[in-house]
Order: structure tokens, then sequence, then C-alpha cells
């Protein structure tokens, strides 16, 4: 692969019966593959069935032949969403015994994106449709981050495979909201930050590359020197110090229901506004698909956002989102030339670039196709 592209896809972690507090979601000890397996019907039953079949990803001999197979078509990082629930890690077996057990790991780079949300009933598509019952929060306060934050640190920052740009090992921050409301204000935050890139610089590294997960242009109600202000994402962005953003999902910001190549307009006018409006390096952002249906029992409403779909995204749709992507870092002259990429195995969201029955290796492909 040419190493001038860096080509990064997220990894959703669930695929695996490994951890035992996702039993109650998916108790048939197979992770959210047990919601996949149930919705293999409707006009293209090819959709969301996998050519690998629902191996356990937690297993090192799955994940050495995703990563050859990834390796092999242009994929050369790996963005795992990473949980830390009740004190402790969630969903990790994938990325320490899978991803790390496998002997061929050090073929690809990995980091981290800390998906810090509020955790319901949406994979329990039992109860899914119960919207407002919280099971973990995602925020935590300033002595617990100090903990966490130390042993992320310990534990992938000073692996040899872990992402750096610059000589910075990059964590990416999911939900800013809730980052933010584990801390007394914007300031005692902002100095959360600061510990976490001085202990990162102390391991030898030159610094932390702390990269924004933007959903879209907001504002945002904090508190800064004892007072309640309204600050632009923007400008918070800047005050606490982040180095790089990009995006996690197209359903953050473009309005779906409509086909992939109307989408993708608004998307392209999106990067450059984020990179205007931000100081902070912005790297484009590609999704291969939205559809989250399959994890409700009954059919959702589809005006509201996070129930929306896109339509007609085979692999020739994606190939041009990735060439934008690729002529986008070009005119940036961006250093390192990373875009990312939702993802390599949200099959419940329908956004994969693993193969299935439909489309084969087709988006693999279109990533072999522009960047090697």
């Amino acid at each position: 692969m040419n190493s001038q592209w860096d080509v990064a896809a997220y990894v959703w972690p669930s695929y695996t019966g490994d951890e035992p507090r996702t039993r109650g979601f998916w108790p048939e000890g197979n992770g959210e593959w047990q919601t996949v397996k149930n919705a293999t019907t409707g006009t293209h039953p090819e959709l969301r069935q996998p050519l690998w079949g629902y191996g356990n990803e937690a297993d090192p001999k799955v994940m050495e032949m995703q990563i050859s197979e990834a390796v092999k078509h242009g994929v050369n990082t790996f963005i795992y969403d990473w949980y830390w629930y009740d004190g402790r890690p969630f969903l990790e077996q994938c990325l320490n015994n899978g991803f790390l057990g496998a002997k061929n790991n050090e073929q690809m780079n990995f980091y981290l994106m800390w998906a810090n949300h509020d955790v319901g009933n949406t994979w329990d598509k039992r109860i899914a449709h119960f919207e407002d019952n919280i099971i973990w929060r995602g925020a935590v306060q300033e002595d617990e981050f100090i903990r966490m934050s130390e042993r992320i640190i310990e534990k992938f920052f000073m692996r040899p495979n872990y992402y750096q740009i610059e000589g910075a090992p990059v964590f990416a921050i999911y939900e800013i909201a809730n980052f933010l409301a584990g801390f007394a204000d914007l300031d005692t935050a902002k100095a959360a930050i600061e510990s976490f890139r001085a202990r990162t610089k102390a391991r030898g590294f030159s610094g932390l590359n702390l990269q924004l997960i933007v959903w879209t242009l907001q504002d945002f109600e904090v508190t800064h020197q004892g007072k309640k202000v309204t600050m632009p994402v923007n400008e918070l962005s800047n005050f606490l110090g982040f180095d790089s953003v990009t995006h996690y999902q197209y359903v953050h910001f473009a309005k779906l229901n409509r086909d992939y190549a109307e989408i993708m307009v608004d998307v392209v006018k999106e990067w450059h506004l984020i990179s205007e409006k931000f100081e902070a390096t912005y790297f484009p952002h590609v999704s291969i698909g939205w559809d989250n249906q399959i994890r409700y029992s009954v059919k959702r409403d589809s005006n509201r956002p996070e129930n929306s779909e896109i339509f007609n995204n085979p692999p020739a749709e994606i190939e041009g989102a990735l060439q934008a992507a690729k002529a986008f870092l070009i005119e940036k002259g961006l250093n390192p030339q990373l875009v990312t990429i939702n993802s390599w195995n949200e099959w419940t969201e329908c956004s994969y670039l693993e193969p299935d029955k439909l489309h084969g290796y087709g988006y693999l492909e279109a990533i072999a196709r522009t960047f090697t």
C-alpha cells in the first residue's frame, strides 16, 4: 500500500460474546450478531449477510484474516470504539484478545475513539422502544478520567503500532457534551486535558493529539470562570486544545432519506466548512451507509434523523466519495493524509466495509482502487 494515505476505519467491537456484560443485551452469547442474524429478510436478503460469516471478532485467528484483508485493500488503521462504564472498560475484548492477539497485528495501526455516550435500551431489540431508560452514564469525573487516561497511556499508547501524528498518539472523543458533563466547569475540563497531555509527553511522546468527533456546528452552554456562557463548538475546541477533528457518521450532520450522490454534495460542503471554522486540522470522513432500523422490533418514524436512511450506495458511489476525500486531502495539503471511514463492521447500522453477499468485496475494492 502507498503509505502516503492513512485509511482509518471505525470498528464496532460488539461481535463477540466474550464480554459478560453484553449478555443482558444479546443473550444468545454472540454479541450483536444476534440482531444481524435475525434481520436478513427484506428487498435484498443479501444485505447484512456477511461473506465471512458470523465470526467471533475477539478471536485472534478471525482477526488475523481480517487484518490481512484490510491491509491488502488499503485500510491500514482501525479506530476502535472504546467504552468505559462503571469504572472499567466495556467491549474491550475485540481489541485486547482479537486485534492485539493477532500475530500480524503490527501490519496495521490502531487508535481509540472514546465512545462516551450514555447507554439505554437501544442494543436490546426486545425493549429498544423504551427510550428514556439510562443504564450507564458516559460522563466520568476528574479523578476517574485521570485513572482511565493513565491506563490508556500504559496499555495502548505504548504499543508500537498505536497511531501517531508527528510523534503524538491520537485519542478521539465522541461526545464533547458528555465529556464536559464530568467536570465542574470548562476550566477544570481543560486542566484534565492538559494533565493527560503532560503525562503522555512524560512517557517520551511529543505530546497528545486530541481528536474531536464533531457532529455539526452547534452551541454549548458551559460554565467558564464562574459564569454560564454559550460557546460555539469550534471555539470550545480551540479553548480545550483539540489538535484534530473528524466526523463519525453522516447521520450526525447531513439530511438523509436521499440517494448517496445527493447527500455527498452536502458532505463535501461540510468538510470545507468544518475545515474553515476550526483551528484544529480537519480530516475528511466517509460513511458507507446508514439504516439502524433492525435494532427495533417495529418500524421507526423515518422523519426523525436517527431513524432515516441512505439510499442507493453501491460501491461505485462510495468510490466517488473516497475520491472526493482524496482530492480534499491533496487540496488542503494535509499531513498526514488521513481519511476516516464509518465503518469496518457496523452491520446493524448498515455501514460496513466487510464483504457481504450483495456487493461482495466491492467496498474494499473501491478503497484499493482509490488509495493503493
